[in-house]
């Protein structure tokens, strides 16, 4: 999927967020219509669930997408991260972690032989 600006993500998740927002009303409204008990309460409940699965339908398949989409900008701009991590890293890092690493091998070796 494309890349998206910053407005474009927030315009997405706030359209996304309303379109929740209705189908919340919808159900809330057909409550209080079930409440007054002028319409039959079986048609209400069911205009309950229809809205309700048509709500985690489109949540479904539009989250699926922005998930992809919030994977690939993690991986992204993690690299931007990654690499100022690495301008600030001290050069004897190296040396510190091959010692941990040497270590963590013997007791794993050690461990094996038991």
């Amino acid at each position: 999927m494309a890349t998206f600006d910053v407005n474009k993500k927030l315009e997405i998740y706030h359209t996304l967020y309303r379109l929740n927002r209705s189908f919340a009303a919808i159900v809330m409204h057909c409550q209080t219509l079930e409440a007054i008990r002028f319409f039959p309460s079986k048609s209400l409940r069911n205009f309950q669930g229809f809205t309700q699965e048509l709500q985690a339908e489109i949540n479904q398949e539009l989250l699926e997408i922005l998930h992809s989409t919030e994977l690939d900008d993690w991986n992204r701009y993690g690299k931007v991260r990654q690499a100022r991590e690495k301008e600030l890293a001290d050069p004897d890092d190296v040396f510190i972690k091959a010692e941990e690493r040497r270590k963590e091998l013997a007791k794993q070796k050690k461990k094996s032989r038991r």
